[in-house]
């Protein structure tokens, strides 16, 4: 292809930024091009060596992650002391989100298991966010609605077939 016209019709890259994978986040996805631009301005892009903690269970969550590279296990401990694994999540995944509405305490740890790159939106930052850019925080806080509603259901789901299986049991 001739330089000229390989120059002018070149792919722009935007598959490559942070506001795209943050438009990848079930939470953020309903947002536009602009307002995940806005987003990319607000969050924590942080690399971890494998086996680095995020948070232990018992600190208080002060924000959620989005794995945009690597690999993260939650788990939480029994009485002994030994690791039971609540979950593996990968690339595109994320965690932690209860934290952006309340301080309370986490429920389960966050490690992760190989070298990884995560973005995190933090409450505090959220808060301001609010107060400056109503409009914008509104849509994010309605796409984090939407995603613990949805996963309140499946828990529900899941509860109830519990209870009929104990039933018939």
């Amino acid at each position: 292809m001739n330089p000229f016209w390989s120059n002018i019709f070149r792919a722009t890259g935007y598959e490559d930024t942070l506001a795209y994978f943050l438009g990848s986040v079930p939470i953020f996805s309903k947002l536009k091009k602009r307002e995940l631009k806005f987003l990319e301005t607000i969050v924590h892009v942080r690399n971890y060596r494998a086996d680095e903690i995020i948070f232990e269970e018992g600190d208080i969550g002060s924000g959620m992650y989005a794995i945009r590279s690597g690999q993260v296990k939650i788990y939480s401990r029994d009485e002994n002391g030994n690791e039971i694994e609540q979950a593996m999540l990968e690339a595109g995944e994320f965690f932690g989100e209860v934290a952006l509405t309340a301080s309370r305490p986490r429920i389960a740890s966050a490690r992760t298991t190989e070298p990884a790159v995560l973005v995190g939106l933090f409450r505090s930052d959220m808060l301001d966010a609010v107060r400056k850019y109503p409009a914008i925080s509104a849509k994010i806080l309605l796409g984090l609605a939407r995603v613990i509603s949805d996963r309140l259901h499946q828990n529900n789901l899941q509860l109830n077939d519990l209870k009929r299986q104990m039933e018939q049991s």
